[in-house]
């Protein structure tokens, strides 16, 4: 009889997670082994929600945002009870283990199915980029694509206008996004949660770019960090001028992933399935410069990943 393993997305979705499902479905089927698709995350693994895959289940997605396999964020399997259920069902499937992709609170829901007898290996699928020990989550680079081509977009109208614009981007705990947009967007001000800035430094710092004779100036906000119609509004205040906002959002989840995160994706997913394969569970597949690594998952959850110091400096000097 074949083995027989489970793949679910969970949380937030990402561009590349159905790069990362493919992977995992065909390098299982290339050591023989039959998956199922369960639908909508924990939610729809409460419901039994769960369907064979084949090759064929994963043609022409590789190109495609979002997750063809849904996702949800289910309060049911947040109790107890629920936790017991889901490992029940997967039980009750026949399934040899199942591979998480996701975020921070799907791992969380993965110990809690290891810590009932399942296997679980975890692939991270995060714009935020907010998973400690692994350099890079699957999304992130396309959202920091969509934020720059945005960034890009804005500052030719702040040109024409002579105008301030302040740009808020998604990241309500984690800055990572922010400050990349920010740097590769040419920002004069960034603002993120892990690294306090006062609205009166960004004042001195557009009123000395006036003096220069600079007319236009870009702000980027991660949500975490304010509002960007409260941070526009303070700003107002100060320099006594209209502040335009655009509020990015959900617009970076979304669209065509980049070939990094295509590669990204496909390698994850597959060492995924190699290391539950072989006997691994309660793992996390990450990459730290070129290679793959394997992560204890109790130990990802214990840690917090750092802001890079060095590039929010360098950003600081950039925009002067």
């Amino acid at each position: 009889m074949k083995l027989k393993i489970g793949v679910l997305t969970s949380g937030g979705d990402a561009p590349g997670m159905n790069a990362a499902i493919r992977a995992v479905v065909r390098r299982a089927i290339s050591l023989g082994l039959e998956v199922y698709g369960i639908r909508r995350g924990y939610d729809g693994l409460l419901d039994g929600d769960m369907y064979p895959m084949n090759v064929s289940s994963v043609a022409d997605i590789i190109h495609r945002g979002g997750t063809i396999l849904h996702t949800a964020r289910s309060e049911r399997f947040m109790q107890p009870e629920g936790q017991d259920l889901a490992a029940a069902r997967i039980r009750g499937a026949g399934l040899y283990g199942v591979i998480v992709i996701g975020g921070e609170g799907s791992f969380r829901g993965m110990v809690e199915l290891n810590r009932r007898g399942v296997r679980a290996v975890g692939v991270p699928g995060t714009i935020d980029n907010d998973i400690p020990y692994t350099d890079y989550s699957i999304g992130f680079d396309t959202a920091v694509n969509t934020g720059v081509e945005a960034v890009n977009r804005l500052r030719d109208t702040a040109t024409s206008h002579e105008r301030i614009f302040v740009v808020e981007t998604m990241g309500r705990h984690s800055g990572q996004l922010a400050l990349a947009v920010g740097v590769a967007g040419g920002a004069e001000s960034i603002l993120i949660p892990e690294v306090p800035l006062e609205i009166e430094e960004i004042c001195s710092r557009l009123r000395r770019g006036l003096e220069r004779g600079k007319k236009h100036s870009i702000i980027v906000v991660a949500e975490g960090a304010g509002k960007g119609f409260d941070v526009a509004r303070q700003i107002e205040q100060c320099m006594g001028t209209e502040i335009r906002v655009t509020v990015l959002g959900h617009v970076q989840r979304g669209g065509t992933p980049t070939a990094f995160d295509r590669l990204l994706a496909s390698r994850l997913g597959a060492k995924a399935v190699d290391v539950l394969y072989e006997g691994g569970s309660g793992l996390m597949i990450g990459i730290r410069g070129t290679e793959l690594v394997t992560t204890p998952m109790e130990k990802v959850l214990e840690g917090k990943k750092e802001i890079d110091m060095e590039l929010y400096r360098l950003a600081e000097d950039l925009a002067r």
